[in-house]
């Protein structure tokens, strides 16, 4: 895996969702807030160098904090990431982008498994900053953040 730097969240998803949710929703909240939490790099292990291009491991990583706080099957978070303009806009997606497989999920958490690293790895971003940004300024607004926080920590 070559490991790629995230971009920002896509000029045309970005004005539809503030147009849509112009005060937010919790996955535009987390993005604004904390970044795209997870990079590449922190899975280089786990994937091989040569092969076909994957879909960003920082991408799953993110997917599957977001399915785990709504509950949603792994057909249901691929529904959610093919038609949810707020869970795009959270993944640095175009509006056009096609999502994947549900079955890419499952793929997905098989190799943290395997590799032992599904704790550190959903930790790690309260290490970079998660927790101050949760427990800074206890405004409302911060609130779904905190949400995002204790489902990771249930992680």
């Amino acid at each position: 895996m070559r490991p790629k730097p995230i971009g920002p969240v896509p000029e045309d998803t970005a004005r539809v969702a503030r147009a849509a949710f112009p005060k937010g929703t919790t996955y535009v909240q987390m993005r604004d807030v904390l970044g795209a939490i997870y990079d590449d790099e922190d899975f280089s292990e786990l994937f091989e160098v040569r092969g076909r291009p994957a879909i960003a491991p920082w991408r799953l990583a993110l997917v599957t904090l977001m399915q785990f706080s709504e509950g949603l099957s792994d057909r249901q978070t691929a529904e959610a990431v093919r038609a949810r303009i707020d869970w795009k806009y959270a993944l640095s997606l175009r509006l056009s982008d096609p999502g994947f497989h549900f079955s890419v999920l499952s793929e997905f958490r098989s190799r943290l498994l395997e590799g032992g690293k599904q704790r550190g790895y959903f930790w790690r971003s309260s290490l970079r900053g998660v927790r101050s940004a949760v427990t800074s300024r206890c405004a409302p607004e911060r609130a779904p953040i905190r949400r995002m926080y204790g489902a990771l920590c249930v992680f």
